[in-house]
């Protein structure tokens, strides 16, 4: 008998398996097992594990959880809310992990430390975000608003609205991030419009627009790293 079927069992409770050989051994299915802790009269929680994984779909897999709703996930049979919300509250940790693990690097001045920053936020939102961080002189956060939500494939953009709010706030300088549920951060000839008028107007009310960053799936276009601004 080989060494990894002496270790591992496929009968073997997850839990069980945690404490022998830690959580990186475990299955996506067993990690979701052990956080739901009890299953149905007719399934095992490793058996709804695996319905929460094919209710998410191959692409997305765990990822899956960041865009499910408590009433998403209690269509599962065996998935009540309290359920639910502790998946969900599962998710929003990583999240909130990942954001703090970036905020360490975060320069407002290198264009990869903003979008790692803001990936997890905004990467698996299903309709398009526009984010607005307003800067002071010495290039340190005064603000970051959500100012537009558009449909699956666009978001609606006003540059008089951007500017208003940055003259509101005394900034000194915009970063504008928008994401694009495609996974795709290549800019559209809409995005390209856009952020060239929005670039006109900073420019003329003396508040530089610094950068607009497309955030996709763990991939970002910088228009300034681009050359595009």
């Amino acid at each position: 008998m080989s060494l990894l079927k002496e270790l591992y069992s496929e009968d073997e409770l997850p839990y069980d398996k945690f404490m022998r050989l830690g959580a990186q051994s475990l299955s996506d299915a067993e990690l979701l097992a052990i956080m739901l802790r009890t299953g149905t009269r007719d399934k095992t929680p490793i058996d709804l594990g695996r319905d929460i994984l094919k209710l998410a779909g191959e692409k997305w897999g765990l990822l899956g959880l960041h865009h499910f709703t408590v009433k998403d996930l209690t269509q599962i049979p065996g998935i009540g809310e309290v359920k639910a919300v502790q998946l969900l509250c599962a998710a929003e940790i990583a999240r909130r992990t990942s954001a703090m693990q970036a905020k360490a690097d975060l320069t407002f001045e290198q264009p990869h430390t903003v979008a790692a920053y803001y990936m997890e936020r905004m990467r698996h939102c299903s309709t398009e975000q526009l984010l607005l961080v307003l800067l002071d002189i010495k290039k340190r956060k005064i603000s970051e608003n959500v100012i537009s939500t558009g449909t699956s494939n666009a978001t609606l953009i006003s540059p008089r609205e951007i500017i208003i709010r940055a003259l509101r706030e005394e900034a000194a300088y915009i970063i504008i991030l928008h994401n694009h549920p495609s996974g795709d951060p290549a800019p559209s000839r809409q995005d390209m419009l856009v952020t060239r008028k929005i670039k006109e107007v900073s420019d003329l009310v003396e508040i530089p627009l610094l950068d607009h960053i497309i955030i996709g799936d763990n991939r970002y276009t910088s228009f300034n790293q681009k050359g595009l601004l």
